[in-house]
């Protein structure tokens, strides 16, 4: 069953969400001064034994697409003052926000990063190919390199008057719905599975399948550069009857005072967010220790309770704990973009002449 949350309370309030999307996608940089098994499930803080020729101090640079940044706020400081406790060293971080795909170019045109955590495992893929990041990268860090987990939700008009409450709805005749465009946005691509997860997870062949793209994306009534222009139309323009969205920046709006209504579709997707060292750097500088430990660190159930309290569905044993258990509605079917053959085969949906461009072929636009 979907779950709804409390309704809208008007156009102000949807205004006010999109002017606090809007400074979230913002590009943001600061500098601060901190001192002083392959699985699922979380890991101990990490246990590093200290060099005896270590410095006194040792900086990082975490690059991030913009959302976590609130979770980082605090993770950083924590995470320095457990390493200046077991290690007698002090951590200063740096740190650089924004859109995941353009913090992923501006770190292949020189940008420098001693750990990223972005919004789409592509990017990664994509420093990889750029010589930057090792191919096993999933595999030497818990969750195969998934730090960061949410799921897609649907937010409606006041009070949902057209009832929508699965991504079937969003085929229905009488419903228009606002996403981006997965051409040009990266976090659109999982709007994107999120259907087509839908559509296989209730039988259809891919046959069957495509044809409920298509009906869904003729629906679309503003098919927007990017998240940011997606609910600027859906709330300050009035586009369309619902927005897809994630989970995890509507409890965050929701925290910030906003009352939208919202539906988490029971049958649903694991959108997943990647974190790794970037190689080239770290064993150029010296900061592998500290970076891996770092990243670690991002698993344990202190930086987990952290992303929860953001809105992101924790991993492990945080996940039962009662104040998290009662925030995140169940999800009854839970795809992974692995059930597709994760991002580097499914990339090729998005490319020219590739299965979306078929069903956007059919859209009149």
């Amino acid at each position: 069953m979907a779950i709804a949350a409390k309704p809208l309370l008007g156009l102000r309030s949807i205004k006010r969400f999109v002017a606090f999307v809007l400074l979230g996608m913002l590009l943001s940089f600061g500098v601060a001064a901190c001192s002083g098994s392959n699985s699922a499930g979380l890991v101990n803080a990490p246990n590093v034994n200290l060099a005896s020729n270590r410095k006194q101090t040792v900086e990082l640079t975490l690059v991030a697409y913009a959302v976590p940044k609130a979770a980082y706020d605090v993770i950083l400081p924590k995470f320095a003052e457990y390493w200046k406790a077991q290690q007698g060293q002090e951590v200063r971080f740096s740190w650089s926000y924004g859109g995941s795909g353009a913090q992923t170019r501006a770190l292949i045109d020189g940008l420098e990063a001693d750990v990223v955590h972005l919004a789409i495992g592509a990017d990664v893929e994509k420093l990889v190919k750029a010589g930057f990041v090792s191919e096993n990268w999933r595999q030497r860090v818990p969750n195969n390199g998934i730090v960061g987990e949410t799921v897609a939700a649907i937010v409606t008009r006041a009070g949902n008057p057209k009832n929508i409450r699965t991504f079937g709805d969003l085929a229905r005749p009488d419903v228009r719905w606002v996403t981006a465009d997965p051409k040009t946005s990266g976090g659109a691509r999982w709007n994107y599975f999120a259907l087509w997860n839908y559509a296989k997870q209730t039988g259809l062949d891919d046959a069957k399948a495509q044809e409920f793209m298509t009906r869904a994306y003729q629906n679309v009534a503003v098919l927007a550069r990017d998240a940011r222009e997606s609910t600027d139309a859906f709330a300050n323009q009035g586009q369309g009857d619902a927005l897809v969205n994630y989970e995890n920046e509507i409890i965050l709006a929701r925290q910030k005072g906003e009352e939208l209504d919202y539906t988490v579709p029971a049958i649903n997707f694991s959108i997943d967010t990647p974190v790794t060292v970037i190689d080239k750097t770290v064993d150029r500088r010296g900061t592998r220790e500290v970076a891996e430990a770092f990243v670690n660190y991002l698993f344990t159930p202190e930086a987990q309770r952290e992303f929860a309290k953001v809105g992101f569905r924790p991993l492990g044993a945080v996940a039962q704990e009662k104040e998290f258990k009662a925030q995140f509605p169940p999800i009854q079917k839970l795809g992974t973009i692995d059930d597709y053959g994760g991002w580097q085969a499914t990339q090729k949906v998005f490319e020219d002449g590739g299965t979306f461009d078929q069903v956007r072929s059919q859209l009149g636009r």
